[in-house]
């Protein structure tokens, strides 16, 4: 189960991560992306599989992980989830993965008349995805070193 898991993860954070780079050639990232059609379709590519990874990993992958080392009950809220994981060194903070779940949510709502937000928005998913690939390589990690 987790091996399915895990496969789906990397689509995401491939197809993520190669439309990331295609913003990271841009320079810049200002209001005129928004006149742009194909630079709209490589922001909404990363949003789009941002936002399946982050699903994926905080409703999935986290829990089966925990359940594979017989650590998850079924009434764990994600808070306790984050903190059993933070124990095991897979996340730093679990306050962390609470905010990436914020800028997830802003993501996922469009603002037609504020542009400002939206840029804030996706050079925060930018910044984090790193982040969120960190704690998927470290389940990995943990789940082949037993």
């Amino acid at each position: 189960m987790i091996d399915d898991i895990f496969e789906k993860v990397e689509l995401h954070q491939k197809r993520a991560n190669a439309a990331r780079s295609e913003i990271k050639e841009w320079n810049v990232i200002d209001s005129e992306i928004f006149d742009n059609f194909e630079k709209i379709k490589t922001i909404d590519t990363f949003i789009y599989r941002f936002i399946k990874l982050q699903d994926l990993m905080g409703e999935k992958l986290f829990k089966v992980f925990l359940n594979e080392i017989g650590e998850y009950k079924d009434n764990m809220s994600l808070l306790d989830v984050l903190d059993k994981l933070e124990k095991f060194d897979i996340v730093k903070e679990s306050y962390d993965w609470m905010e990436y779940r914020k800028l997830r949510n802003r993501l996922t709502h469009e603002y037609p008349n504020n542009e400002d937000e939206v840029i804030e928005g996706i050079i925060m998913a930018m910044n984090v995805f790193d982040e969120m690939v960190l704690i998927k390589d470290n389940i990995f990690n943990y789940i082949h070193k037993k």
